[in-house]
């Protein structure tokens, strides 16, 4: 395990610096343009990753996100700015809204089964009234429908 540490070493070096250089802008670059940093890193892998580190990589870290559309790019969701006071009335015109929306679930839920309940009394009060009048028994024992049904024209 001993003998093969360098080796793990100096792949992980080279696998750092070519990822960062092929990562950092083009014009941040110091010293030799990007291309001849990658060539250097990966012909002399460990004294190109260390130049590389030394002299080449740019001195301050990039400051664009992948995602600069958003208010908040850059910024972990628990370390998002906020103004001040905004969290408390958030979360009551939030929980007020959830309220409005249960409450209209509840009262859609209530309408659908009153709807439901109004067409089952329909149904068994329009068949015992019709009794046997629709037509013979089918080959199931069940009337048979002659079309002229409720919905039909």
């Amino acid at each position: 395990m001993l003998r093969a540490l360098p080796v793990i070493v100096q792949v992980a070096l080279l696998v750092y610096c070519l990822i960062d250089c092929l990562q950092s802008d083009p014009d941040r670059v110091r010293n030799l343009s990007k291309g001849w940093w990658v060539v250097l890193i990966v012909v002399l892998p460990i004294a190109g990753g260390v130049a590389w580190l030394v002299a080449g990589r740019p001195l301050t870290p990039r400051t664009h996100v992948p995602w600069p559309s958003t208010a908040t790019a850059g910024f972990p969701e628990h370390e998002r700015p906020r103004r001040y006071g905004d969290d408390a009335a958030a979360e009551e015109r939030r929980r007020a809204e959830e309220r409005r929306s249960d409450e209209l679930h509840e009262q859609m839920l209530r309408d659908w089964e009153a709807q439901l309940r109004a067409r089952e009394q329909g149904a068994a009060g329009a068949s015992e009234t019709a009794g046997g009048e629709q037509g013979s028994p089918g080959p199931h024992g069940a009337a048979r429908d002659d079309g002229a049904g409720p919905g039909r024209a």
